[in-house]
């Protein structure tokens, strides 16, 4: 993924406004639910047209409206029944930014995005830290007068680190 490599603003804007769809894409994830976030070992999830998402903030929290439209172009998110009334009392669309949703159910009718949640599931966090604690438990039965190295302490904010001292061979 590209990314700006100045702190300019000017040319901050100017990748975001440039960016591939590609990238867009990714700017429109939104956060999952907690059960969701448990059974896929995922925080965020780019929204997808027929996911369901809760409203987190703005005048219509609370409310769990299905996606109606995700516009990468405009990086919006329209869900269904959620308008404004115009002063001419037409209703109008209120897009939402992805950052005030949460993904409560997922459109998994697209059999990439299934394969995909898949593999995160079964190479999730969990086995991996059970995986690595057997490997652990097996290495230290092998030696246990293995010396395990010691902790390094945790340092004052604003300090420098420095490289520990090397032991010379006598």
């Amino acid at each position: 993924m590209p990314t700006p490599l100045s702190r300019l603003p000017r040319k901050q804007r100017r990748f975001h406004f440039n960016a591939p769809a590609s990238v867009r894409r990714r700017w429109l994830s939104a956060p999952l639910s907690r059960e969701l976030r448990a059974k896929y070992g995922r925080r965020q999830l780019p929204v997808r047209k027929g996911d369901t998402v809760l409203v987190r903030s703005g005048s219509y929290i609370g409310r769990e409206e299905r996606v109606a439209k995700v516009d990468t172009r405009a990086g919006t998110i329209i869900l269904d029944n959620v308008t404004l009334k115009k002063a001419d009392q037409k209703l109008k669309v209120l897009p939402l930014r992805p950052a005030h949703l949460l993904l409560t159910r997922l459109n998994l009718s697209d059999p990439w995005r299934r394969r995909r949640l898949r593999a995160v599931e079964t190479s999730g966090p969990e086995e991996e830290a059970s995986a690595g604690a057997a490997a652990s438990e097996a290495t230290s039965a092998a030696t246990p007068s293995a010396e395990k190295p010691a902790e390094p302490k945790p340092r004052a904010k604003g300090t420098k680190r420095t490289k520990p001292a090397t032991e010379t061979p006598a």
